[in-house]
């Protein structure tokens, strides 16, 4: 098992989404951060929105899956988010000890579903 989280530009959400459902990986959370990378936050215009300060606005997409369903969910947030532009975020790949769905007591591979 592992938990992916992947920070991407908040205008690619749509793209990402929709990409991991075509590759039927479907639970996902999603939360809207700031943060800096190798720009430092410099301000720049992005798509003609001038982004300003030293953060900037994210999306951050948290995902655990099953090992089969690793190489699946990074091809569809790389396709979805690649715009070949600094900034276009970061995939971050994390062993996941145990999962435990609280409804039915399920551990491991079976909580993930």
């Amino acid at each position: 098992m592992k938990y992916i989280v992947a920070i991407i530009q908040p205008d690619k959400l749509d793209e990402v989404l929709t990409k991991l459902e075509e590759k039927e990986i479907h639970l996902v959370t999603v939360t809207s951060v700031m943060g800096r990378g190798r720009q430092k936050g410099i301000s720049e215009v992005y798509r003609s929105h001038k982004e300003a300060g030293s953060l900037l606005k994210k999306v951050k997409l948290e995902i655990a899956v099953n090992d089969d369903f690793v190489k699946p969910t990074i091809d569809a947030i790389t396709s979805g988010a690649r715009t070949g532009h600094v900034g276009d975020g970061k995939i971050f790949i994390l062993d996941l000890p145990e999962c435990i769905r609280i409804r039915t007591g399920e551990k491991g591979n079976p909580a993930i579903g």
